[in-house]
């Protein structure tokens, strides 16, 4: 895989050169990065000693995939699509339940035991095994999504391509984003957190602890709590206004198992939901 790094990093040195998408070697050596992110082999970030790694060369790589692919229509059944990138196949080999009216591009990872129901991801993202992505949820290019989690119906879950350096939005194992939550921009949901109905959460949302007051993060969902969308009083010009923030209204025991009756009670204590 050195080695596949090393010539990616010298192609995107040269990008800007004309002959680049001609270049039989070149394509090839980006397919070849490519295929690595579609089957799971590599991901464009992990999290090291609790701490976002991004390997950016993969990231590059799928930035030159753009760059050297032609269009080319697609029919598959009733539908037509025109695009630089193929749609993934194989699922029922990969253990992948893909409900009618879904997609994904080639160049996601979908493990073992992923339910997609009508619902998009891009590529450069992944997905973790028993994992759900609820109707019209998207995943969008280069999130990493956990194991066991339930992307709600309508959920968001934001792409970041470029920088090649930035981080992507990571959602952590055991997760639970409630219906119509926006996750966007690197923010981050650690393990066993959920997300109420509607939350947004990015690195400018702060996350405050609804016991104490105290701002925990920005963007940054501790692992195994709850959250609910909420506003803090702020003083302007022109009057006093409700600023987002990300509530945290009740921890949860670590490897707790979400039961839905249990946080729906919980959230409709608070005046949200799932």
């Amino acid at each position: 895989m050195s080695d596949l790094r090393a010539r990616i990093d010298e192609l995107w040195a040269r990008r800007d050169e004309p002959g680049l998408v001609t270049d039989p070697e070149a394509v090839a050596t980006v397919h070849g990065a490519i295929d690595l992110l579609d089957t799971g082999a590599a991901r464009v970030a992990e999290i090291v000693d609790d701490q976002v790694v991004v390997h950016a060369w993969l990231k590059q790589a799928i930035l030159l995939l753009f760059q050297v692919s032609d269009m080319v229509t697609q029919e598959l059944g009733p539908f037509e699509y025109a695009d630089k990138i193929p749609l993934k196949s194989g699922y029922e080999a990969a253990g992948v339940r893909v409900v009618p009216g879904a997609s994904a591009r080639w160049g996601s990872f979908l493990d073992r035991g992923v339910i997609l129901m009508p619902s998009y991801v891009n590529i450069g993202a992944r997905v973790g095994a028993r994992s759900m992505v609820d109707t019209w949820a998207t995943v969008a290019t280069c999130a990493q999504i956990g194991s066991d989690v339930h992307l709600s119906g309508g959920v968001g879950i934001g792409g970041v391509l470029e920088p090649p350096n930035a981080a992507p939005v990571i959602v952590e194992d055991d997760a639970f984003i409630g219906s119509r939550s926006m996750v966007t921009q690197g923010a981050r949901v650690g393990r066993g957190a959920v997300l109420g109905e509607g939350v947004i959460l990015n690195p400018s949302i702060p996350v405050i602890d609804g016991e104490t007051g105290e701002e925990l993060s920005r963007g940054v969902v501790p692992p195994w709590c709850v959250v609910v969308n909420a506003t803090r009083p702020r003083e302007l010009a022109g009057g006093t206004f409700g600023m987002p923030c990300a509530l945290v209204i009740k921890r949860l025991t670590p490897g707790e198992r979400h039961d839905k009756a249990t946080l729906e009670a919980v959230l409709r204590e608070h005046g949200a939901a799932t």
